[in-house]
C-alpha cells in the first residue's frame, strides 16, 4: 500500500508499505529540511470544556529551543490558531510555521473546533448553523484552559488564522474579549459579502453554516465583525494579497481602517501578485516576520533576531 503520512518530527511523505515483509519505505518526501529535535515542540493532545456542556479538542504546542530555558516562574505568550475550511482540520503533522513560534518562546494552541472533521459525524456536524459561534466559543474556552493551568500568561494571549480561520479570529477578538491581539490572513469580516462574491464552487457553503442568503440576511449582519466594530478593543495585523478573489481586498482594508479610526494598534500588510493563500516564500517570510514584530511591540518583548520592522498604526496611543 502507498500513503501519505507525516509525523510530528518528519515531513508530509508518500510511503510505501510491504505487508510481507513488514518494511515501510519513504519514496518522496515533501520537504529536505531536516531541523534537530532540539528545536522542536511535540504537540500534546488535550481536550477541554466548552459551551452546553460540549467537549473540544486542540494540539498544545509549548516552546521550546534547545539552547535556551525560560526562569521557572515565567509562563509563555499564547498564539491559538484557528484552522481555515472552516470543516477541514488540523493535524500533528511537522509544520514548520507552528515551529517557529515555539522556538521563539511561544505556545501555539492549535484548535480543531466542533466542525472539524476527525471526530466523527456529530462533532463535524455542531457548526451546521453556528459558524461563528461554535468556532469562537472553542477557541476562547481552549485559551481559558491553558491559562487556567497556568501554562501560559493570561496578558499574552493571541489569535491567529486565514481565510475561514481568518474570520473566527476576527470574530473572536470583535464579540469576545478573551484576546489580546490578533492576525488576521486574508480573513473574512463581511460574511454577506462572501456570499454574494465568493467563487462558484463555494457559493451554496454558507446556507449549511450559517442560513440560507438572502432569505436570514439579518443572521449574516449579526456575525459580521465589520458591522460591529464599536465592540473592538483589540490590536489586530492584517495580511492580504491584492489578487485575491475569494476574501477581496476590501474586507481587509475595511477593518483596517474602523481601527484605525478607534485609534487602535493596527497594520495593514499587502502582497502583490499574491491570491488566497500565500504562495512566495519571500511573503510567507514577510508575513511571519512581521506577525512577529507585531506582538514584540504589543506585548512589550525583543525579539531574539534582528526582523525588518513594519509600520504599526497607533502604536503609541
Amino acid at each position: 500500500v502507498v500513503f501519505i503520512a507525516g509525523s510530528p518530527t518528519e515531513p508530509e511523505a508518500i510511503i510505501q508499505f510491504d505487508f510481507s515483509s513488514g518494511e515501510l519505505k519513504k519514496l518522496r518526501c515533501s520537504s529536505e529540511i531536516r531541523i534537530s529535535k532540539n528545536y522542536l515542540s511535540i504537540p500534546q493532545n488535550i481536550d477541554f470544556q466548552t459551551e452546553q456542556g460540549n467537549t473540544a479538542y486542540a494540539f498544545f504546542y509549548p516552546p521550546k529551543n534547545g539552547k535556551y530555558r525560560a526562569p521557572a516562574k515565567d509562563r509563555p505568550p499564547l498564539l491559538v490558531v484557528s484552522h481555515g475550511g472552516p470543516t477541514g482540520s488540523t493535524s500533528t503533522m511537522l509544520n514548520l510555521n507552528t515551529q517557529y513560534w515555539t522556538s521563539r518562546g511561544i505556545g501555539v494552541l492549535d484548535v480543531n473546533y466542533g466542525g472539524s472533521t476527525g471526530y466523527g459525524r456529530d462533532y463535524r456536524q455542531r457548526l451546521n448553523g453556528q459558524w461563528g459561534i461554535v468556532d469562537v466559543d472553542d477557541c476562547v474556552n481552549g485559551a481559558k484552559h491553558l491559562v487556567q493551568k497556568g501554562l501560559v500568561d493570561e496578558n499574552m494571549v493571541a489569535i491567529r488564522g486565514n481565510s475561514a480561520g481568518g474570520y473566527t479570529t476576527l470574530a473572536a477578538l470583535t464579540f469576545r474579549d478573551t484576546f489580546n491581539a490578533g492576525a488576521s490572513y486574508y480573513g473574512i469580516s463581511d460574511l454577506e459579502a462572501l456570499a454574494k462574491e465568493t467563487h462558484k464552487f463555494e457559493s451554496r457553503y454558507l446556507d449549511n453554516l450559517i442560513a440560507p442568503y438572502p432569505e436570514k440576511r439579518d443572521r449574516y449582519q449579526q456575525r459580521s465583525p465589520i458591522h460591529h466594530v464599536h465592540l473592538l478593543s483589540h490590536p489586530i495585523i492584517f495580511f492580504q494579497g491584492l489578487e485575491d478573489e475569494v476574501v477581496p481586498p476590501n474586507q481587509s482594508e475595511k477593518m483596517f481602517k474602523s481601527l484605525l479610526k478607534k485609534g487602535l494598534p493596527t497594520a495593514y500588510v499587502s502582497f502583490e501578485g499574491e491570491e488566497h493563500g500565500f504562495r512566495r516564500a519571500e511573503t510567507i517570510k514577510r508575513s511571519l516576520e512581521g506577525e512577529y514584530y507585531f506582538y514584540s511591540k504589543i506585548f512589550n518583548f525583543k525579539p531574539a533576531e534582528s526582523i525588518e520592522e513594519l509600520q504599526i498604526e497607533n502604536l503609541d496611543q
